[in-house]
């Protein structure tokens, strides 16, 4: 077999079909692994019969309504309740007592499901808290957030009905309790519903939800690439609290995050995050324009004038923040340090380098805001260029006239000289102390044992890195695997769907067939039914009896062709003027021979057949009240 190269051609246009979509409806899956989208793009290009990405995107512009058809191929939602018992019986049994462990009575509960598709994970999270503490506890403390890039799944997670084939995995008590019959389907119930907030979340780009105390993300971060694995796994260390759960899928692990997460069950996929700073969780969204009139620019302006004034006479860079995250103030300080400028009063903290940089600043201010306390970060370093400068940061909280928090003040205090002199304090010290430990270790014996382990460390570092490759390539096969897997159970549920549809169809049809049956057998007179090719699609028990011939040796025959006592010839002028004109012709007195062979006058009457275009129905009656001939008595 030969090798089956690339096709950069095609690369190149499904690329040019990505950015389509993502500058068209705000979809990115350029974080997406290639091999899989491509594998479900093909799918929808193969159901609407396109053969190249090009003509795929011509046809995405031509029909709006196509957009939605593609995401719902792109984005398999596959899920249940309670999806892989035994890792939510470890989820119940081993992380969930840790977790409230470690919480207040008081403490709010925090619950993100990223990915949740049509609900099912967030309701099962629902459940388990309430079986855990109790309903009340949990509609105290508990809130949970399901969140996906699915509009059409979110619109059936918010509506919280189900059928009753998606309740099978629970248990009877547990269906029973949680959920209510509402017409055909069955409803989550309304009070811990209100619990439970969908919204819509991109993992790749959106900021995520902070302080969780349990992140639930399953079988979703496998069809990411590697560079946005690693993004996604940086918001949620960003997102959860130290100490905090992360519940992945069975194909997805944290292969080098040990450093900021401990395993908890690698079997299970459950991580805890380990004590230490947050990263930066995410990039800055673009500025939004603000809009009004003149005379309110130049009052902001002139307010702006002042308090800039007012703050440059602070030796130390100074940045001002309101409650809703928006930048009120900048000083000249922190222009000249940070590069900010005048026009960033008004926008969006977040969307400012020095929120994040050299430090994470949103978290600390809303921590501050929250407990109404000050806060001190000693030592922050920031590299420019080729420099390092050190800053200690004071995030004080402003409370308004009300009491509430109004507005954050963070200042930046340079101790560069200072910290500088203590690491060069530092570095004599321990140059000292390795001048001492090399005075100590002059024994030519020791320094080969030495080298010979040096040397055998290596080697174990060398065959570390071979099994860490290739514990990668099998995570990557892995995740492949259960990718293609859950692409063949969504298949099979259409095809379950389509064949449910088409028994209902045959038994309609077989319904129809019966009736028909019941209602022509008891006819005396034969009635046969012409199709528009006057062939016979129907001929009841009393054209047995009148003809002799039976069903099976007439259906789907010519009528004009058939073999029996009654000369069809003469019947065709009057079935042809009964289709060509749509009404019901007179009775025609046929002579004829019945399956006795006894020589009658048939009476035949002939209609038009409304449920086929030119078809007829014959009814066929022998005219008793005519002299029947000298064959009459044989």
């Amino acid at each position: 077999m030969g090798d089956v190269r690339p096709d950069p051609e095609a690369d190149e246009e499904l690329e040019g079909l990505l950015g389509f979509l993502r500058d068209a409806r705000g979809f990115d899956f350029t974080g997406y692994k290639r091999s899989s989208l491509g594998r479900r793009i093909r799918k929808r290009m193969a159901d609407v019969q396109v053969d190249t990405y090009t003509d795929y995107r011509d046809r995405l512009e031509a029909n709006a309504d196509e957009f939605n058809a593609l995401f719902n191929t792109i984005l398999i939602n596959v899920t249940s309740f309670f999806r892989d018992p035994d890792a939510w019986t470890f989820l119940q049994h081993e992380v969930l007592p840790e977790l409230l462990a470690q919480s207040r009575a008081d403490d709010e509960i925090r619950v993100w499901s990223a990915g949740c598709s049509s609900g099912e994970e967030a309701y099962s999270l629902a459940i388990m808290f309430a079986e855990a503490i109790g309903l009340d506890e949990t509609l105290e403390r508990v809130k949970i957030y399901g969140t996906d890039v699915d509009d059409e799944a979110l619109r059936d997670a918010r509506s919280g009905l189900y059928q009753a084939k998606a309740l099978a995995p629970l248990a009877p008590e547990l269906r029973n309790k949680y959920f209510e019959p509402n017409g055909v389907r069955f409803g989550f119930r309304p009070d811990l519903r209100r619990r439970v907030i969908f919204g819509r979340h991109d993992v790749t780009r959106d900021a995520p939800i902070s302080r969780l105390d349990l992140l639930v993300c399953r079988n979703t971060m496998m069809y990411f690439n590697v560079e946005a694995q690693t993004q996604i796994v940086d918001r949620f260390h960003f997102a959860l609290r130290e100490g905090g759960f992360l519940f992945l899928g069975k194909a997805e692990m944290l292969l080098n995050d040990a450093d900021r997460f401990d395993v908890m069950s690698m079997r299970q996929r459950v991580f805890r995050r380990r004590p230490g700073d947050a990263s930066a969780p995410y990039q800055p969204s673009p500025v939004k324009s603000r809009s009004g009139t003149s005379g309110e620019l130049h009052t902001v302006a002139r307010h702006r004038q002042m308090r800039d004034l007012i703050l440059d006479a602070n030796p130390s860079a100074a940045v001002a923040v309101d409650a809703e995250g928006t930048v009120i103030l900048v000083n000249s300080q922190a222009r000249v340090q940070f590069g900010l400028t005048p026009n960033d009063v008004g926008r969006p903290f977040q969307d400012l380098e020095v929120s994040y940089r050299p430090v994470e600043l949103r978290s600390l201010i809303e921590q501050a805001a929250h407990e109404r306390r000050t806060l001190r970060v000693n030592g922050v370093e920031r590299r420019v260029g080729e420099d390092l400068q050190y800053f200690d940061i004071l995030v004080q909280p402003l409370a308004g006239s009300d009491g509430l928090a109004a507005a954050t003040n963070v200042t930046f205090t340079d101790v560069t000289v200072a910290t500088r002199l203590k690491s060069e304090i530092k570095r004599v010290r321990e140059d000292l102390e390795t001048a001492y430990e090399e005075l100590q270790s002059t024994n030519e014996e020791l320094e080969t044992t030495n080298e010979e382990l040096q040397s055998s460390i290596e080697e174990l570092e060398t065959t570390n890195e071979e099994l860490q490759s290739t514990n990668e390539e099998l995570q990557s096969t892995n995740e492949e695997l259960e990718t293609t897997n859950e692409e063949l159970q969504s298949g099979n549920e259409e095809l379950e769907a389509m064949n449910e549809e088409m028994r209902v169809r045959t038994e309609e049809l077989d319904e129809a067939r019966t009736f028909l049956e019941a209602v022509l057998t008891p006819i005396a007179a034969g009635v046969v039914v012409l199709g528009q090719n006057l062939k016979v699609k129907s001929w009841n028990r009393g054209a047995v009896d009148l003809w002799g011939l039976r069903p099976d040796e007439v259906l789907d025959q010519p009528f004009y062709g058939l073999d029996f006592g009654l000369p069809t010839e003469k019947l065709r002028e009057t079935i042809q003027r009964c289709v060509d004109s749509g009404r019901r012709g007179d009775p025609l007195a046929v002579p004829a021979v019945n399956r006795l062979g006894r020589t009658i006058t048939c009476q035949v009457q002939c209609s038009p057949f409304d449920g086929h275009n030119g078809g007829v129905v014959l009814l066929m009656e022998e005219d008793r009240t005519t002299d029947s001939g000298p064959g009459a008595g044989a």
